[in-house]
């Protein structure tokens, strides 16, 4: 039986700067980047995987080239709108640390985004996030699909990625949390959201009424996992030099998902994560995380593809 992964989220041209000069021109976005690693992997590992991107584009030449990566990493592009306007580029910043600082040039006149009408089954995997899931222009189809998907019984996967200009309220995060299997959030993510870095403290007091699963990433130190009844730190994977942080996250996001997948995980399995699950699950999303830093793509190379 075939068993989808969907993605959905932005698409952009990431145009990445250091010391005021541009070093790489990537096709990027957080969800993209994930599906565009778990293309190079998880969709490596049987036939049967099937990768989708729900997105929309402009008609222009970056739409093309977006496309066409897509097509060549194994994700599909039938869930990629094209409408009049221009496609979203993006200036990332390096800055002395290798973090990134944004600046998003989007068309404001393309037409409004359409809730997606792929089907979705019983085993699939949604990933969502960013703020492409709490934007006034795409945050109320993206909860559509998705509730949809979590009624078909599929694995949702939420990544908070939340950034103090976001103009959002903490009503529409929870109502995406509450809608996932599991949440990941940075340290910065919950400050932001709830005043607090303390991860266990924000489990117990928001997260867990809403979603079972939380993960808290802290850039280069230990990531904590919390199911009921578990609480469980994990160190970072090696780095021989980072070159850049962009897609970290979304990288370990893949990660992640590509571990439920080679696990033969289900939703009932997910729903009941045990300290010994997320053993096998976070180290490899760890290095997952790790190899993209190692350049200034937003993906895991083929190199590292090969050997996972």
């Amino acid at each position: 039986m075939t068993r989808k992964i969907i993605g959905i989220g932005e698409t952009v041209l990431d145009i990445v700067f250091r010391e005021g000069q541009p070093q790489a021109a990537v096709p990027g976005g957080s969800v993209f980047n994930s599906m565009i690693s778990l293309g190079r992997t998880a969709g490596r590992l049987s036939p049967e995987i099937r990768l989708l991107m729900e997105s929309q584009v402009g008609d222009d030449a970056v739409a093309d080239l977006v496309a066409d990566f897509m097509e060549k990493n194994g994700v599909g592009i039938e869930g990629i709108r094209r409408a009049k306007g221009q496609s979203t580029v993006s200036l990332a910043m390096l800055d002395a640390a290798n973090n990134a600082h944004y600046e998003f040039y989007r068309d404001k006149d393309l037409p409004p985004f359409r809730t997606p009408e792929t089907p979705v089954a019983e085993g699939d995997i949604v990933i969502f996030g960013s703020f492409f899931a709490v934007s006034p222009v795409t945050g109320r189809q993206t909860r559509e699909f998705v509730s949809r998907a979590k009624d078909a019984g599929a694995i949702v996967y939420y990544d908070i990625n939340f950034r103090k200009n976001h103009p959002a309220e903490r009503t529409l995060f929870e109502a995406n949390i509450a809608l996932a299997d599991i949440v990941r959030g940075s340290s910065e993510d919950i400050e932001c959201l709830y005043g607090s870095s303390d991860a266990a403290g924000v489990y117990k007091e928001f997260i867990a009424p809403l979603c079972p699963n939380f993960i808290c990433t802290r850039g280069g130190e230990d990531a904590e996992v919390f199911s009921p009844g578990v609480h469980a730190a994990f160190p970072t994977a090696p780095i021989e030099k980072v070159v850049s942080t962009i897609g970290a996250g979304d990288n370990f996001n893949a990660g992640i998902i590509y571990g439920l997948v080679r696990n033969a995980f289900s939703r009932q399995d997910v729903k009941a994560l045990r300290r010994e699950d997320w053993e096998v699950l976070v180290p490899v999303a760890m290095r997952f995380s790790a190899n993209v830093c190692g350049s200034l793509f937003n993906y895991v190379d083929t190199d590292f593809a090969d050997s996972i």
